[in-house]
């Protein structure tokens, strides 16, 4: 079982790297591996996609990547589980709104637009832990409940058009999406690898996932 995680040179690929390889050592789920190879990521049986920064700019770093092309045949083509932390759940949207309007990947049905809290004194961008409110039972969220923490650091969310693509979202003066999901493919508006045993339980689950 190998585990790619996509390195378009835009994201947090050491601690990601750590967590998920604590984990599949903990579960016996395989090698994981950080890469930039299209061969590697097309052989791979799951697929991850971190993102740190702005949407524009990570969705420009990963069209220019070497592993573009192959990252999209792995996840449309060949079906294989795919979890995006982060900007990288963010470019799962059909498009985003920060700076300038972009093109996402069109996994999802939404639209990333600024965090726009109702309580006008809540600072942006959103940072720290936040319950997790569940709407969508998930095998990768097995044994994570509602109320459990996650850790964010972010101005911009996924606002989602097609509710049963939310699968869990936090409050902060309203619903901030937290985690989507569709078909053989999920993402995770906080980071896992920073959200101690929750964030470790749900990569253990993504590791184990067989859609």
């Amino acid at each position: 079982m190998l585990t790619a995680i996509i390195d378009y040179e835009s994201g947090n690929l050491h601690s990601v790297h750590k967590a998920f390889e604590r984990m599949a050592l903990e579960t016996d789920a395989g090698r994981v591996v950080v890469t930039n190879d299209p061969d590697i990521v097309l052989s791979a049986d799951r697929i991850v996609l971190p993102g740190d920064g702005a949407f524009p700019a990570c969705r420009s770093a990963l069209c220019a990547s070497a592993v573009y092309d192959a990252m999209i045949e792995a996840v449309e083509v060949k079906a294989r589980p795919f979890l995006g932390i982060c900007v990288g759940m963010q470019m799962m949207a059909k498009d985003g709104h920060e700076y300038v309007k972009t093109t996402g990947l069109g996994w999802i049905d939404g639209t990333v637009r600024r965090i726009a809290p109702r309580d006008t004194s809540l600072k942006i961008p959103h940072m720290g832990w936040n319950d997790l409110v569940f709407r969508v039972d998930h095998p990768v969220l097995a044994d994570i409940k509602t109320g459990d923490h996650a850790y964010f650091v972010h101005s911009y969310q996924i606002v989602i058009s097609q509710t049963d693509h939310m699968l869990a979202h936090a409050e902060y003066s309203g619903p901030i999406t937290a985690i989507v999901g569709r078909d053989t493919m999920v993402g995770t508006q906080f980071h896992p690898e920073k959200s101690a045993a929750t964030g470790l339980r749900l990569i253990s689950n993504f590791l184990a996932w067989n859609p």
